[in-house]
């Protein structure tokens, strides 16, 4: 049964590009264009094994997405990667408070990713 990540980024082409090489490595992807979305497609996709997150989107950016996550008993375990231009120490401390795992700063090749995604990902 392949894993399935949820993908929040409110940039379509990077959602494809992250989505690419996901899929590639054999997971199944649902994707989301803000927080808002995100949080709509995991009550709909029922079990995700691991959430990519932009931090700034419309709607509602990705500390908040995380921290709302965080707050639902079927959620809250789930690893949280954030896959954005932020990188500042501020904004990965607040990352991290929300309940971010990884922090990785775009751009970004995709088997740094991969590679962070097969180390936190939930069985």
């Amino acid at each position: 049964m392949p894993k399935t990540i949820l993908i929040v980024d409110d940039s379509s082409s990077l959602r494809t590009v992250v989505k690419m090489a996901l899929v590639r490595a054999g997971y199944d992807v649902v994707e989301a264009g803000d927080g808002r979305e995100g949080l709509a497609a995991l009550e709909k996709a029922g079990k995700v094994n691991l959430i990519v997150s932009d931090v700034n989107m419309p709607n509602m950016d990705g500390i908040t997405f995380v921290t709302q996550v965080k707050q639902h008993p079927r959620h809250k375990f789930v690893p949280v990667i954030m896959l954005t231009t932020e990188g500042q120490d501020a904004k990965k401390q607040e990352g991290r408070a929300a309940g971010a795992k990884a922090w990785i700063v775009k751009p970004f090749n995709p088997p740094q990713l991969l590679d962070a995604v097969s180390k936190l990902i939930l069985p």
